[in-house]
């Protein structure tokens, strides 16, 4: 992939932007006139703010300088950033639906488990586009061989790959970059650097065994600790709430809205549940998924930075009855997708003996409600995983475990105030909906 990523995507952008090996466009017309790359630069430096940490790095201004852009920072820009910014950029959108095919293949590479049915979809996905390749920036003419690096012909060979080691990810340099970056600062002589490094993987080595021996994972844990562990709280197996931590009153319409949460949920009257809710809310700042899920702000106790990373959007699926227009209708109810931006996080405790019986409970029952003002989606891409939003709607609550990941958003060129949606978690957050009516 590192072809791709170093080779491949700076060399379409080199062409984009008229400064690939001296050539002109030849018959096509696919090169970007100098403001319209400024502006995709600015915008590239910009969705820095609105992707959070966990996509990548943040992105310059690449049309000002691009030889700080890694093979991280390529990928990040190519599957999530480029294809809204780009969108209506070109004098024709052929070398935009091009550019997206290259896209769709590549998500396609990076899945988690790879079929057989995609790879041969691999294999004739990249046989059209290097075909089409030719056709616009080739141009069938010796004098611009040049544009057909040996790096073009590498993808044709992608989906034999796969066959033979697997997906992707299976025998990509990552990790093997970031082996290199660990042993980098155990380097302490310049003039017997091998040394060095052979002791700094011994002891690695040895912490290993000795964490495998004798159950220290724990104790041998050399990263700083996140949170101290009394400032959390921890529900079940699924999250963990972070600071900040207040105590909120909330207005009217807020806590009508919590009311009318409970009241669904137990089954039970408005009146029974205002007997029991608290005038203040515990109120947490930061939830984070476990098992190596993600970190998400609240935008209520969340201070902005200029430097700071908008990680308050979330994606989440709720069950929604299919007939709600129709109230004589027996609910069908299906899982829907929503995004929005996660407002409040409130934990309630409900033990006492009279809460119990105003609710109708058997034991103590603890309850982590997420207010969210959902993005109103206007329309899709429709090609790629991308949705396009310019409003909130109306505040709704739901449970924390609805929230399957953190989302990030890129300002469009086509409307202020139109955000595209990305996604980068694929089908490894997606909940599952288990039958267990028998």
């Amino acid at each position: 992939m590192h072809l791709i990523w170093e080779n491949l995507v700076p060399n379409l952008v080199s062409l984009w932007t008229g400064k690939f090996k001296g050539l002109d466009t030849g018959s096509g017309s696919y090169q970007l006139p100098g403001t319209v790359w400024e502006a995709i630069g600015e915008a590239t430096a910009s969705a820095g703010d609105t992707l959070p940490s966990v996509f990548g790095p943040r992105l310059g201004n690449i049309s000002q300088d691009r030889s700080a852009c890694t093979a991280d920072a390529w990928s990040l820009w190519t599957l999530y950033i480029s294809p809204v910014i780009l969108r209506s950029q070109f004098a024709h959108s052929r070398y935009y639906r091009h550019f997206v095919s290259l896209v769709e293949l590549l998500h396609l590479c990076l899945q988690f488990e790879v079929s057989r049915d995609d790879i041969q979809r691999i294999r004739d996905g990249f046989a059209s586009w290097v075909e089409k390749y030719e056709e616009y920036y080739y141009q069938y003419s010796p004098d611009r061989l040049s544009t057909c690096p040996v790096t073009v012909h590498a993808l044709l060979h992608i989906a034999d790959g796969i066959e033979a080691s697997g997906p992707v990810w299976a025998s990509w340099a990552f990790p093997m970059e970031r082996f290199c970056g660990e042993l980098q600062p155990g380097i302490k002589s310049r003039r017997h650097p091998w040394a060095s490094i052979d002791r700094r993987i011994q002891a690695r080595i040895q912490l290993s065994h000795l964490k495998v021996k004798y159950n220290l994972f724990q104790e041998l844990d050399l990263r700083p600790p996140r949170t101290a562990t009394k400032d959390m709280l921890r529900r079940d197996d699924t999250c963990v709430l972070m600071p900040p931590h207040r105590y909120l009153a909330p207005e009217k319409g807020l806590l009508d809205k919590v009311i009318g949460s409970l009241v669904t949920r137990f089954e039970c009257s408005v009146q029974a549940v205002r007997s029991v809710l608290p005038r203040e809310l515990d109120q947490w700042g930061k939830v984070r998924i476990l098992n190596d899920g993600d970190t998400i702000h609240t935008a209520s106790l969340t201070m902005r930075h200029a430097d700071k990373r908008d990680q308050t959007h979330v994606r989440y699926e709720v069950f929604v009855d299919k007939h709600q227009r129709r109230r004589k209708r027996q609910p069908v109810y299906e899982l829907q997708t929503f995004y929005g931006r996660l407002e409040y996080i409130f934990a309630l405790r409900f033990e006492t003996v009279e809460a119990l019986t105003a609710l109708g409970l058997d034991r103590p029952t603890s309850v982590i409600l997420a207010a969210i003002k959902p993005c109103v989606v206007t329309h899709s891409h429709p090609r790629l995983d991308i949705h396009y939003s310019s409003q909130y709607g109306a505040l709704s609550l739901i449970d924390i475990q609805c929230i399957q990941c953190v989302i990030g958003r890129v300002q469009s060129p086509e409307k202020k105030g139109l955000w595209g949606i990305v996604d980068r978690s694929g089908a490894l957050s997606r909940a599952l909906v288990v039958d267990d009516s028998n």
